[in-house]
């Protein structure tokens, strides 16, 4: 028997409606990132790597791979993730709004039309 409810936390997150709920927008993300790691000349594999996606796609970004440290300082982590999607709306040749609404706000999104649509990466 477990005293601290942590067995039921995981049962109600991971189960049923909410559980599918989240695997169709992981899911979404991943088709969206293989693509747009692709169009940046990396393989799409890594898309589906937890960890290893963000630190391709702050390399995409053209940042350091060693900055995707930063995610995991709280108030740090979310500033960096919108200079994160920002930086590769650039890159990609998008402004700062579609950047922020989809690439930050709405990534299930904003990376489906980034990958699909006829947008370039760019280096520099």
């Amino acid at each position: 028997m477990d005293s601290n409810g942590i067995s039921d936390l995981y049962a109600s997150i991971f189960s049923g409606t909410t559980g599918l709920i989240a695997l169709v927008f992981y899911v979404l993300v991943a088709i969206g990132l293989w693509k747009v790691f692709s169009k940046a000349g990396y393989p799409g594999i890594l898309a589906i790597i937890p960890i290893v996606n963000i630190v391709i796609l702050v390399r995409i970004a053209g940042m350091s791979g060693w900055l995707a440290l930063l995610y995991i300082i709280p108030i740090v982590g979310f500033v960096f993730g919108i200079i994160v999607a920002i930086k590769l709306g650039e890159r990609f040749g998008k402004g700062g709004v579609f950047s922020f609404f989809l690439l930050f706000l709405f990534p299930y999104i904003g990376y489906l039309i980034l990958g699909f649509g006829e947008s370039r990466y760019s280096k520099a």
